[in-house]
């Protein structure tokens, strides 16, 4: 197994990498690597080499030729939920594929994000690139009221839905196959007790379509995931043995 650790592009200089002291610690005490010992260091925009430890720095071997994105670019706007509930979303959905997280404030939202919060939100979407070796680490945004996210998005050349409960709607996935998305595409999710009327109305007057996830209502966390997975599905092409 080869281990995969994100840097800062600054890091990055001709063929050498300068570690920090806290990647020098995970590499050598977490991960128990010893000199020589190789690994892929990411810079998290979409370049990634095979680098080898070389004392406090790492010496670059080659680039790392990979395809593991979805080919479209998926911004996550979700109310944020109670609890730590955001820091799984985060998680799974960036394993997904998600490009970009734009918590928002609801009506109905009950957490008052901190900014520690926030650092803990990037670090896992760190981790979670890391982990299912995706080659860029999403953007988690700052938290923003949900109207003001919807004049954010407004000049955006971007396919846009809400997912609703108790309205009468297509499924997401039927919106995808009629309409498969170009380049970008924003989905929102609501918060537990789910969207008010007027939200609704707001998004569909900045040009969200609504959109069911099935009969069933799914909980604030797990919405963002189905919502992910179905686009996942939708978009990206089947792997083939050759």
């Amino acid at each position: 197994m080869v281990y995969r650790l994100v840097i800062d592009p600054a890091q990055q200089q001709n063929e050498q990498i300068h570690l920090t002291s806290q990647q020098q610690h995970y590499l050598s005490r977490v991960l128990r690597l010893r000199e020589g010992d190789r690994f892929v260091a990411m810079d998290g925009r979409g370049k990634s080499w095979i680098a080898r430890l070389v004392g406090m720095s790492a010496q670059i071997i080659e680039p790392l030729s990979e395809s593991t994105e979805l080919p479209i670019a998926v911004t996550l706007m979700t109310a944020l939920p109670k609890g730590n509930g955001f820091e799984e979303i985060v998680r799974c959905c960036t394993e997904l594929g998600t490009t970009a997280f734009m918590p928002t404030i609801s009506d109905r939202t009950l957490l008052n994000p901190s900014t520690n919060k926030l650092e803990r939100w990037r670090k896992i979407a760190t981790e979670a690139a890391e982990q299912s070796e995706r080659q860029i680490v999403p953007v988690v945004l700052d938290p923003i009221d949900f109207a003001k996210a919807l004049i954010e998005v407004d000049d955006l050349e971007t396919d846009r839905y809400i997912c609703v409960t108790r309205i009468e709607a297509n499924h997401l996935l039927t919106h995808l196959r009629e309409k498969p998305p170009k380049n970008n595409l924003v989905i929102a999710t609501g918060p537990e007790g789910g969207w008010t009327e007027a939200e609704v109305k707001g998004a569909i007057a900045a040009g969200f379509a609504p959109v069911s996830l099935g009969r069933r209502i799914l909980r604030a966390i797990t919405a963002p995931i189905v919502a992910v997975s179905v686009v996942a599905a939708s978009v990206e092409q089947p792997i083939t043995n050759q």
